[in-house]
């Protein structure tokens, strides 16, 4: 009988095949981090070896089969541009920079303010060699919160999570989705609008987009590394109709996936909320898998009902409701909602890796985290009966 690693574990997940047990791999947000390491939150921003220890010591934790590296580009040189650095209470620490104000705390992303910020409009004459890099230098992490990517060490923060963990676990990098560059540039209502109204200059701007991610993606595949997520909030029926969605996000997703698997890479697709009308439509995009597959009430999409669609073409991802399940419902309704969720993965997909849809919340505690993998052992064996 072959033995398995966390890695080769995920790793057949991801091929369409069954390893000895399902998967267990969440992705953390950076206030889930925050909140169970309880760090310096100005380290564990900017320094890459901060933050790699980090994704260490929290996989090892909660026992998950792989470490998503969310952040990338930690520069060794971000204080030169620091005017100031006050301490407004315990953990919580307010950055001046030349251009903005940043408030770290050890319960969310930095909030930051920019001094003088003026938001383009497509109407404005523009030229998208200006506008838009050539070679991408920055995360859209959230709104006014930009990661900067200093291209003198792009990826160390791979070496180092190596270093660590070797071949035992599986490591994912990250990018963001073209389509969620344009509406960071543009904004969200002026983005959308313009989707309707100038919809050629919208194809232009996503294309120049996606020539800087697609060469990022690829350079990202150099390191040792299983797979990539593309990082898509936007895209869901929230945002876009399907229709759109076949015509602003997939062609530029689709070159992006298939440059990252011609270098051997896995990749998946990251879309939160409901995307119960487009699951064949992201399959189109050629991806290794999807992630999140939301369920009610945050997103619609029925586990069960995704894997019949595609689950033969397609290893999935999720799809615990972090929010109503593991931070918000008691243990009872944990053990069955997970549960559930493992005892679909097992019977109907091909690949399956239990997951919560979405990033763990903020503030869902280490106890909640810890019985993931305890119900992985019950009940998430293959070929194996357990009660």
């Amino acid at each position: 009988m072959r033995t398995y690693t966390s890695r080769s574990r995920v790793d057949a997940a991801m091929n369409l095949q069954q390893p000895d047990r399902v998967p267990l791999m969440c992705q953390f947000s950076i206030g889930s981090m925050m909140t169970l390491l309880q760090p310096n939150p100005v380290d564990f921003w900017y320094d890459k070896h901060v933050f790699a220890q980090g994704l260490v010591q929290l996989c090892k934790m909660f026992r998950f089969d792989g470490i998503l590296v969310s952040l990338h580009g930690h520069s060794d040189s971000w204080k030169k541009e620091l005017e100031s650095c006050e301490s407004l209470e315990e953990g919580v620490f307010k950055l001046t920079f030349p251009n903005r104000t940043e408030v770290h705390s050890r319960k969310d992303l930095p909030l930051v303010a920019f001094n003088h910020q003026k938001e383009l409009t497509l109407m404005d004459e523009i030229s998208l060699d200006d506008a838009i890099p050539g070679v991408i230098n920055y995360i859209p992490v959230s709104h006014n919160l930009y990661f900067k990517l200093d291209q003198e060490a792009l990826f160390d923060v791979f070496d180092l999570v190596n270093d660590e963990v070797g071949d035992s676990l599986s490591i994912h990098g990250e990018i963001t989705s073209p389509f969620d560059y344009f509406l960071d540039m543009f904004g969200y209502e002026n983005g959308l609008v313009s989707l309707i109204l100038e919809p050629e200059r919208c194809k232009m701007i996503l294309d120049k987009f996606t020539n800087g991610i697609r060469d990022l993606a690829v350079k990202m595949c150099e390191k040792p590394i299983d797979a990539i997520k593309i990082s898509s909030p936007f895209a869901g029926m929230g945002f876009i109709s399907s229709d759109q969605y076949t015509e602003f996000v997939l062609p530029y997703e689709r070159r992006i996936v298939e440059a990252i698997r011609a270098k051997g890479v896995h990749v998946y697709l990251h879309t939160c909320g409901s995307i119960g009308d487009r699951l064949e439509i992201m399959r189109d995009s050629n991806a290794s898998g999807l992630e999140c597959l939301d369920p009610v009430p945050v997103g619609n999409v029925d586990l069960e009902n995704a894997f019949d669609r595609i689950g033969n073409d397609l290893f999935i991802k999720g799809n615990i409701d972090s929010v109503h399940t593991l931070l918000y419902g008691d243990d009872e309704k944990v053990v069955s909602d997970v549960r559930r969720i493992i005892e679909i993965g097992k019977s109907k997909g091909k690949g399956f890796i239990l997951s919560t849809a979405c990033s763990i919340a903020p503030m869902v505690t280490k106890e909640r985290l810890l019985l993931l993998s305890q119900l992985i052992d019950k009940y998430g064996i293959y070929n194996q009966l357990k009660t």
